[in-house]
């Protein structure tokens, strides 16, 4: 379930997120997206999932991605640039899921984020982040369905995999992987990370590289 890479593309990845990464802006509406230039791959997942704090494990900066106490805070695209030269484009997409959030603002996060998703051709993986203490619900189920009708390549990968055991960890792995073996744009491999602990971040950033090499 969970393909190990090889060793040079896992140290080729160490290498790049070592380097330049920045902000590049917010797209609030398709009119203020960036030109397609260079591939991209886009981080999705509930209010809650613990996004924000893993691209900043992952980029190994502590203030890339804006962490709020409040779910649903974010509800624009965010580009960051890796590389320097540019390499490829990290997309921070707006949590989806928070029950307290207003209709008018789901109605706009869905037709930003479906618009995204079926007209960028630059996107080329999107990663699905999954509590690991949870699974998959139906607001992901809903994301899943989205990705799946968009033809968009996607990967899930489970957060604060530290916070439960080892053997719940394989049984949500597991699960997981069930749940989405007849999706016709997930990929079968599934990456358990910890933000606070460093756990599959090596591996995560392999995984982006290889979305954005070959695909």
């Amino acid at each position: 379930m969970t393909e190990q890479p090889d060793h040079d593309l896992i140290e080729d990845a160490r290498k790049l997120f070592a380097g330049p990464i920045a902000f590049l802006k917010s797209a609030p509406t398709l009119d203020f997206l960036p030109d397609m230039g260079v591939n991209e791959v886009a981080f999705a997942g509930r209010s809650n999932v613990g996004k924000s704090s893993l691209l900043n494990a992952l980029t190994n900066r502590n203030g890339l991605a804006r962490t709020s106490n409040t779910p649903g805070r974010t509800q624009e695209l965010n580009f960051f640039d890796v590389g320097d030269p540019l390499r490829f484009r990290l997309v921070d997409m707006p949590g989806y899921g928070y029950a307290k959030a207003p209709k008018d603002i789901v109605r706009k996060w869905k037709f930003l984020v479906n618009d995204y998703l079926r007209g960028r051709a630059s996107l080329k993986r999107a990663l699905v982040l999954i509590d690991s203490r949870h699974g998959i619900k139906d607001v992901d189920n809903d994301m899943l369905d989205m990705l799946d009708g968009a033809a968009v390549s996607y990967r899930i990968v489970l957060t604060k995999s530290d916070k439960i055991k080892a053997s719940e960890l394989a049984a949500v792995t597991q699960a997981t992987a069930d749940a989405i073996r007849k999706r016709p744009a997930a990929h079968p491999d599934i990456i358990a990370t910890s933000s606070e602990k460093g756990m599959g971040l090596p591996e995560l950033r392999a995984a982006v590289l290889e979305a954005v090499t070959v695909g």
